[in-house]
């Protein structure tokens, strides 16, 4: 009896702290988007009241003086010239986005403040969406933004899906869509040397699987590693194992330290070809085999993999973060 009491009251302490939690959690959302819109408004005043001076670059200069001393003799800390000035760009940045309505401003004023910095307006809307879709932290949203995510994104698209990736975000409809070219794996703490091998990378990927999941992308759920696969007596295992609940499909990567080679590639369509005859269910989709390597030849690629595959794929990897341009160039490439 006293035991079933002592669960009975254990039960409802962790109802009650949900229940907390989910409301504070709401209450620093209503804050935090109050506070953006705020900021828009402001904005918007300090705008509308320049378009009304007549010598607009110093008249507006001397409003933000004043404007800045006034706020901040009477709400504190904040509303410095700068400040009012970001908030005078926040409103000439986002008033031009049709798209962009005052009840939508879903990220804190911190991610706003990096988005601004985004001079294009396609790159800076698709990123505004996938930190808002995916809940990015300010810390994820500026990995994203470093690793060229749209860049690579963009590079495997034609011109109309390319502009969709600016209104709608990254949308997943087939196996070509969740795959990156290069993937920037800078999180494990490798050297850039192949200084390592296969086994320690597996194991920091382990590791640190819930940045790997970021990396890869949308829908990726982890399965295994190292998973067997038997027949004719004869044993072969899939270094990592992801399901995508978005494609319905499994996920099979192989992780290679040097050069990709052509039985690199018959070794996946092997793999897949075994996961799509024994393992997935009726209602599911095609597995889809990614060999992720350090080096690459596409034409070898393109001659040892069939015109018409949908399932096979070899992207390059990188453990050290590049500069933006260079990861330009490395996907131009």
């Amino acid at each position: 009896m006293a035991s079933e009491l002592k669960h009975t009251e254990d039960m409802l302490v962790k109802r009650v702290e949900q229940i907390i939690l989910e409301a504070r959690q709401k209450v620093v959302a209503a804050v935090n988007t109050t506070m953006v819109v705020t900021y828009y408004e402001i904005g918007r005043m300090i705008v509308e009241n320049e378009q009304n001076g007549q010598e607009r670059a110093e008249y507006g200069k001397a409003v933000l003086k004043r404007l800045s001393a006034h706020l901040t003799q009477k709400f504190g800390k904040g509303f410095s010239v700068e400040n009012l000035d970001r908030m005078r760009f926040f409103y000439k940045t986002y008033s031009q986005n049709s798209s962009t309505v005052l009840t939508k401003f879903n990220l804190s004023w911190s991610h706003y403040l990096f988005l601004m910095r985004i001079d294009n307006p396609d790159e800076r809307s698709f990123y505004e969406i996938e930190a808002t879709n995916e809940r990015w932290s300010l810390r994820e949203l500026k990995r994203q933004f470093d690793a060229a995510l749209y860049e690579r994104l963009a590079m495997s698209r034609n011109k109309d899906e390319v502009k969709a990736l600016a209104m709608q975000g990254q949308i997943v409809t087939k196996p070509k869509d969740i795959v990156k070219d290069p993937y920037i794996l800078e999180f494990l703490g490798l050297p850039e040397m192949p200084a390592y091998s296969e086994t320690e990378m597996e194991g920091q990927i382990i590791e640190k699987l819930e940045s790997f999941l970021l990396e890869l992308g949308k829908g990726f759920t982890f399965a295994g590693r190292q998973v067997r696969l038997t027949f004719d007596e004869k044993h072969f295992f899939v270094d990592l194992v992801f399901y995508n609940r978005i494609l319905q499909c499994f996920v099979l990567i192989d992780l290679k330290m040097g050069e990709l080679t052509h039985q690199d590639l018959g070794q996946m369509q092997m793999y897949v070809h075994y996961y799509d005859k024994y393992i997935r269910l009726e209602h599911e989709n095609k597995t889809i085999g990614i060999v992720l390597c350090k080096k690459k030849d596409d034409a070898l690629v393109e001659i040892t993999l069939p015109e018409d595959n949908t399932q096979i794929f070899a992207s390059k990897y990188q453990t050290v973060m590049p500069s933006k341009e260079e990861l330009k160039r490395i996907i131009s490439e």
